[in-house]
């Protein structure tokens, strides 16, 4: 994609602080960090979101994401973790080339990253049955 700012990265055509890379993942800081630590972990071919991502892709990302987190509590002393996704515009993506944020966490820093969502009343019989799946 030759507008996607994290295709750019991965090119080198756009600057970034790398904190890792291997042949098939770029990790970096964000423009706007939210947190100490924050990174992006960022595949470099470009896929959308978890309805196009690779099965094998997804796997090796979540392996340097736990990487990550064993280096962040040695190297900054993270007692915690939050691994933020998100995938399609209603589900508030916005740069579409798959991501997770990792935001380290430490104690007492006083984040809440747990969404406040409002009250919602669901038939949690008909919901499951809606959604489960057999073989």
């Amino acid at each position: 994609m030759n507008d996607c700012v994290f295709c750019k990265i991965v090119r080198r055509e756009e600057p970034a602080k790398i904190i890792y890379e291997n042949e098939d993942v770029i990790c970096f800081l964000p423009k706007t960090i939210q947190v100490y630590g924050h990174t992006l972990v960022v595949p470099k071919k470009h896929f959308q979101d978890l309805y196009d991502i690779p099965e094998n892709l997804l796997c090796e990302l979540i392996k340097i994401v736990q990487f990550l987190t064993k280096e962040y509590k040695t190297k900054i002393g993270a007692t915690g973790m939050n691994v933020l996704h998100a995938s399609g515009k209603d589900g508030q993506q916005s740069v579409f080339h798959f991501h997770f944020h990792l935001f380290p966490r430490f104690k007492d820093d006083g984040l809440d990253t747990w969404p406040q969502l409002p009250k919602k009343d669901f038939d949690a019989d008909e919901m499951w049955q809606k959604l489960k799946i057999t073989n």
